[in-house]
């Protein structure tokens, strides 16, 4: 099952606010905020494309031989 339309924007737009939290935490915050902000978006990177994964493998295992 591929994630729906909705969560993914929802994804998409919190990828954005971080971004824009990382670029002023980059200036103003100790390197402990950034690399955590920095993580966060790359789960949020591996939600997405993981569950793309999964979906491919379950079509790929529905396909009979």
């Amino acid at each position: 099952m591929t994630l729906s339309s909705q969560v993914q924007d929802s994804l998409r737009e919190a990828q954005g606010n971080l971004r824009n939290a990382l670029s002023f935490a980059a200036r103003t915050e100790s390197a402990y905020t950034s690399k955590h902000i920095a993580d966060m978006l790359s789960k949020i990177e591996a939600i997405i494309d993981t569950e793309h994964i999964i979906t491919q493998i379950e079509e790929n295992n529905d396909t009979p031989f």
